[in-house]
């Protein structure tokens, strides 16, 4: 059973991405959801960490419910965004879904290390990534328990 009571709220959505097209995939598959998110996105660690902690062109940015965080980026790599989230009191609480095409072990093992909620691999194929999306959008938005924050309107 699905817990509903999300439905109606806009969750926000941090997408620390520096692929111009899975953003958009992310974007559209998204958008085809049950959930309403607001999908904010960053194309480097630098601006991740400038949005997390509203400094910057982000201090008046909204606080994630949930961060999609690729570990290949620009500027600082998601291990070290990662590990700057979690060793931050007023941030280790936000959920980070770790959204790579690396499958390999030490990254795995690393991101669980520095306090990743999951791993995912981007799947290669359209339909895999969309299919993706939606089961993190429902896993995280309809069956988990999310803070408090995340529920305002």
């Amino acid at each position: 059973m699905s817990n509903t009571k999300y439905l109606g709220k806009v969750l926000q959505v941090l997408l620390v991405e520096d692929d111009p097209g899975d953003v958009l995939l992310t974007e559209e598959s998204l958008k085809q959801g049950k959930v309403r998110v607001d999908l904010h996105h960053v194309d480097n660690g630098i601006k991740a960490i400038e949005f997390l902690r509203k400094t910057g062109q982000f201090e008046t940015a909204i606080e994630p419910d949930l961060v999609l965080l690729d570990l290949n980026l620009p500027g600082k790599n998601g291990r070290e965004v990662l590990s700057e989230m979690k060793s931050d009191d007023s941030l280790r609480h936000i959920p980070v879904v770790i959204l790579t095409t690396s499958e390999a072990d030490e990254d795995i093992l690393k991101s669980y290390d520095l306090g990743a909620n999951s791993y995912v691999t981007k799947p290669v194929g359209l339909a895999e990534f969309i299919k993706l999306v939606k089961s993190i959008e429902n896993f995280w938005f309809t069956v988990v328990k999310l803070p408090s924050h995340c529920l305002k309107s």
